[in-house]
């Protein structure tokens, strides 16, 4: 090949590199129609319904939407001193203290059990997953009747006469207990998709080297469930985080007694819609989306330095 051939003739990795580059942006293209109802939809009703929030926190707008002047941070300022959000944010951080552990522990059990049960496994998954298929109106009002002092089965069944709505000592027990109920089946569910991911030859070599049960659950078990026992505590860490239904379903949409319940979200909802004060409760809520944000944040760090400490 002569010279003059040599730089006419196209370069053969510069062309394919051409056609690869050319393909994926037709391929974004094709698939960008695909996802353009989805992003039209989630600007509609997530983005600019957060941005519209982050405008109001600065305003003393009202539930009618008459009179909106701009007031800067007065509101963020009365948030931080408000003690009866504190309190409901203590009440919903406690909550989650009771319930995340709780619930991690029992969904674990239950996955065990339904992993290797070996009659009636389909019942007993059934029976397991159901509750978390029900309607939180459904859970709440079902458990507000067990815990009745008057008619209830629990008091009845354990021969006992607690007020557990009427208490401040026993109502946030009491809308633990429900959750629990409610929502393990999620939990569960996650967990027993990772035990039958887990492969057999593992089990079996650890029986020939001798290990027992308890062996096994705690040096292969475990281990391998890690990953996925992460995920449960930091999706229960959100959810219950934003506990709302069953707390205002079970104490007939009150605070609860002595307020011991009012969760940080009902607390939200009671300053907008009750007290009418749609810029202050817009600027608790963007408080409590930074609160959630860190935590997610601060999940994802803990996750990402596991990792590289494991590699």
């Amino acid at each position: 090949m002569t010279t003059a051939e040599t730089v006419l003739a196209p370069p053969r990795a510069k062309t394919a590199a051409d056609s690869a580059t050319l393909r994926r942006r037709r391929g974004f293209q094709h698939g960008g129609w695909f996802v353009a109802p989805f992003l039209v939809l989630f600007a509609l009703f997530v983005i600019w319904p957060l941005l519209r929030g982050v405008y109001l926190s600065f305003t003393d707008a009202n539930i009618t939407g008459d009179g909106e002047s701009f007031v800067g941070l007065d509101n963020y300022r009365e948030a931080l001193k408000d003690p009866l959000m504190w309190d409901a944010l203590g009440h919903s951080a406690y909550f989650t203290l009771l319930v995340v552990p709780c619930i991690t522990v029992l969904a674990f059990l239950l996955a065990m059990l339904a992993h290797h049960i070996e009659r009636g496994k389909w019942l007993w998954r059934l029976c397991f997953f159901a509750p978390f298929l029900l309607p939180s109106t459904v859970a709440g009002n079902l458990w507000q009747w067990l815990f009745n002092p008057g008619t209830g089965m629990i008091n009845y069944v354990f021969g006992i006469d607690t007020p557990w709505l009427t208490d401040k000592s026993y109502a946030m027990l009491a809308i633990v207990i429900t959750t629990l109920w409610w929502t393990v089946g999620f939990s569960f569910l996650l967990y027993l998709a990772a035990l039958q991911s887990i492969p057999d030859h593992l089990y079996e070599a650890a029986k020939l080297d001798g290990a027992n049960a308890w062996h096994r659950m705690v040096h292969i078990t475990l281990p391998m469930l890690r990953n996925i026992t992460g995920l449960v505590i930091a999706l229960q860490i959100l959810a219950s985080l934003q506990v709302f239904d069953q707390a205002v379903v079970m104490l007939d949409f009150g605070p609860g007694p002595e307020n011991s319940t009012r969760t940080f979200v009902q607390y939200t909802l009671e300053e907008g819609f009750t007290s009418y004060r749609v810029g202050y409760a817009s600027a608790i809520s963007i408080i409590f989306f930074v609160i959630i944000a860190a935590v997610a944040l601060a999940r994802m760090w803990l996750l990402r330095n596991r990792e590289e400490a494991a590699r």
